[in-house]
């Protein structure tokens, strides 16, 4: 067998009395495809700060082609042959460059770079980058113009600029719709094919199943099993959480049984839609939602349903119809008075729309939680820490965040303890309508099964409303699934609705 492109060996990484990595050993060759699977918390990201560059081991050694690899900083890692497309979008783009800009950002940041040329020299040399990707956008546009799911294929663009032997991916398909993870996957086998390794960070058993040779399970910061093709994926995820998988079937009467059959006037819904259109070139639709009720609206990213989530939470405008809260006309101007009665909304991309990582007062458990509360907890302008510190704590205990207090920073946290600081902020004050976008993303097979427990313990005290991609997730969290498609060929929203019912 050909020597491994990366040899990790008994590398060992603390931070403080926390010990994220204890003497993992890993090796992966010459176009294999290796996933590294862990539970949040378990040492992951972790062990992919350091092959990025981020972070030094504290013991171990690393190799790249046989060769000592101890990269200083990110920029460094790329040039010895690792390059990383990280889960969150913003640590690898400028949203205000253009996209020929970004695509080209490493050769444009290095002082002796000759690429200080005009605009239309840029993008022609990007031009390339972008087509490898299969990105066929304006490249003198800003890279804030496109979707998440376009700027993820910026980042790897970028990624896959300096011809690396190794490339990470972490949770690659996130921001995907089904269509473009198919066109990664397929540039995944090309990239196999000429000889480059990649591992692959993904809670996304699909993708796993698609794409990887072995798999690699870590957790409590060690190396705990490493699993060769065919892979029994419910033995590894057993594995990786230490425990026996649980079945969570979603069950409510008020889904499966209409109230007519049992000879009963029905329910004024707590949230109604009725013939609302999204755009001006999208068909209008209909939709009821009762208190008690988990309804998840499922279709691809772009199609629509995040516009859908912004417009009940007053973040957005529709373009004709009615909504209903409680039988009364909603339409509120503004998240805050959403929020006033009692609307909230967990968005699709926690950095940019839950998280405050740069703020001195917000970026902590406790400040993300009171954040939205403010008002309501801290009457004329007190602040009652006691009352933020036990609604934090009491966070904690119900939604299990692995931290070490209500003071902890966010940025410090995985992302999945990240995404359970963020639905336990929408569950520390009652809710009549529940808004969730996107809710596993990033997060674990154990986590996320620690979320929908939770989310169904609180489920009849308001109405929810689940937005997601993934049907495998919309199945398992749901009393009815929802289909929300678009149209393929002029991008125009459709509102094509066939429930389906969890029995």
């Amino acid at each position: 067998m050909t020597a491994p492109i990366l040899t990790v060996a008994a590398v060992s990484k603390r931070f403080g009395p926390t010990v994220a990595l204890d003497r993992v050993d890993l090796s992966i060759r010459a176009g294999e495809v290796v996933a590294l699977m862990g539970a949040n918390g378990a040492g992951k990201s972790t062990l992919v700060k350091i092959l990025s560059g981020v972070y030094r081991p504290d013991a171990g050694e690393l190799r790249v082609r046989g060769k000592p690899f101890q990269p200083a900083s990110p920029q460094d890692a790329k040039q010895l042959g690792i390059a990383t497309v990280h889960q969150s979008i913003a640590d690898a783009v400028v949203p205000t460059l253009s996209i020929a800009d970004n695509l080209l950002l490493d050769r444009l940041c290095d002082p002796a770079s000759p690429w200080r040329v005009s605009p239309a020299v840029r993008r022609q040399a990007a031009a390339p980058l972008a087509a490898r990707v299969g990105l066929d956008v304006d490249l003198a546009v800003p890279l804030a113009t496109l979707s998440l799911a376009a700027q993820q294929l910026v980042t790897l663009a970028r990624a896959l600029a300096t011809r690396p032997a190794l490339l990470i991916l972490d949770e690659p398909t996130a921001s995907l719709s089904a269509p473009e993870a198919e066109r990664l996957f397929g540039l995944v086998d090309r990239l196999r094919a000429d000889g480059v390794a990649i591992l692959l960070v993904s809670h996304r058993l699909g993708d796993l199943r698609r794409v990887a040779e072995r798999v690699t399970i870590v957790r409590d910061g060690c190396i705990v099993a490493d699993l060769p093709a065919p892979i029994d994926f419910d033995a590894a995820i057993e594995t990786m959480i230490g425990r026996p998988l649980r079945n969570h079937v979603a069950t409510n009467a008020s889904a499966t049984i209409a109230p007519a059959e049992v000879g009963i006037a029905a329910p004024i819904p707590c949230f109604s839609a009725r013939d609302l259109q999204l755009t001006s070139a999208s068909i209008p639709f209909d939709l009821d939602v009762h208190r008690g009720e988990i309804v998840a609206i499922a279709g691809p990213v772009g199609g629509g349903k995040s516009r859908f989530a912004r417009a009940i939470f007053g973040a957005g405008r529709v373009v004709a119809g009615t909504m209903t809260l409680d039988g009364q006309p909603w339409r509120p101007r503004s998240p805050a008075e959403a929020i006033r009665a009692g609307v909230f909304l967990a968005g699709e991309d926690r950095w940019r729309t839950s998280l405050f990582p740069d703020s001195v007062r917000f970026a902590s458990i406790a400040g993300t939680l009171s954040f939205p509360f403010l008002s309501r907890w801290f009457r004329y302008g007190g602040l009652k820490r006691a009352r933020e510190q036990r609604a934090a704590r009491e966070a904690i205990e119900r939604f299990g965040i692995r931290c070490t207090g209500p003071d902890d920073r966010l940025n410090r946290l995985s992302g999945g303890n990240q995404q359970k600081v963020v639905l336990a902020r929408w569950h520390a004050q009652p809710a009549r309508l529940l808004l969730l976008d996107e809710p596993f993303q990033g997060v674990d097979a154990g986590a996320r099964a620690d979320i929908v427990d939770t989310l169904r313990h609180h489920a009849q005290e308001r109405a929810t409303l689940v937005f997601v991609s993934d049907l495998e997730e919309a199945f398992e969290i749901a009393d009815r699934v929802v289909r929300f498609d678009r149209a393929s060929l002029d991008h125009a929203v459709h509102a094509d609705f066939t429930s389906h019912v969890r029995s």
